[in-house]
């Protein structure tokens, strides 16, 4: 592959958006595009105005979608523009059947789809210490790896597709258990009536810290959750995608089951676009 190959990118939010600067950086023209006039206004490459003009302009296509109805749609204009040998790569958090719907469906028209979602949250993708967890056909993901090199400090070349979902499905199992343990942490300190800093402080340097408690126990310790690094709506969202996939494989997730109604009734407080470090103000609140 050329390493200056042009990259398009669809779906120009917090993860597309700081994604597109460091390839940017990395000496790629990047076409973006997104429904959202305002995010393609912000946008530092070149703005497409529709899927099929990034499909015109590169033959690789990072899509940062939030939902599979925007995954179906852009499959499907995708597969009507690509030219073939285009290597589309999936990297959010949706249902695994509804991304080898959409891989079936580029595949007809030989464009390939890789699976590979990443670790991390905006803050991760801001700085590029994303981890890849890629998946599918090894000569396509060879293809963008060097992309990958650019967005992340760290990639998983996992297999088959769809390995890299499942990775990501165990990854964020631990991201939703671990915020709320980590808000339930910074009540109890509270409750005790330590100084919030002081437990985050002691608490991070010892055994009982946990990557979520060090990135989303600062924002609790002094009750900051804008601007959010990962929405707490959007973890919402991914755990019950977990929770439907662990059931459909007879799989317990009794500590995931007792999260999720917590990050509902959090959302239905009005805390939805929070960061979901805002899950210390649902506790505090039922304290």
């Amino acid at each position: 592959m050329n390493e200056k190959a042009p990259v398009g990118i669809i779906g120009l939010g917090v993860m597309g958006s700081a994604m597109s600067r460091h390839i940017l950086a990395g000496g790629h023209q990047v076409v973006g595009f997104d429904i959202d006039p305002a995010r393609s206004a912000e946008f530092a490459g070149s703005v497409a105005d529709s899927v099929a003009d990034v499909a015109r302009q590169a033959q690789i296509i990072l899509l940062s979608l939030p939902s599979s109805k925007a995954l179906a749609q852009v499959a499907a204009e995708l597969a009507a523009s690509a030219t073939p040998r285009t290597v589309a790569v999936e990297m959010g958090t949706l249902p695994l059947a509804d991304k080898e719907a959409a891989q079936a469906l580029l595949a007809e028209n030989h464009v390939d789809l890789v699976d590979a979602p990443v670790s991390g949250t905006g803050l991760q993708a801001a700085d590029a210490t994303l981890v890849v967890y890629s998946s599918g056909e090894e000569s396509s993901h060879e293809r963008v790896a060097p992309i990958f090199d650019l967005i992340g400090k760290q990639t998983f070349y996992l297999g088959p597709f769809g390995n890299g979902s499942k990775i990501k499905y165990v990854a964020n199992l631990l991201v939703a258990i671990h915020t709320l343990a980590a808000a339930e942490a910074h009540q109890l300190g509270s409750a005790c009536g330590l100084n919030p800093e002081l437990v985050q402080e002691v608490i991070a340097a010892g055994v009982g810290s946990s990557a979520m408690f060090e990135i989303r126990g600062p924002m609790m310790a002094t009750g900051t959750y804008e601007p959010p690094s990962a929405r707490l709506a959007i973890i919402l969202k991914d755990a019950s995608i977990i929770a439907d996939y662990a059931r459909s494989l007879d799989s317990p997730t009794p500590l995931l089951d007792a999260a999720i109604p917590l990050y509902h009734a959090a959302a239905e407080e009005g805390l939805g676009d929070l960061d979901a470090a805002a899950l210390r103000q649902l506790l505090a609140e039922l304290s």
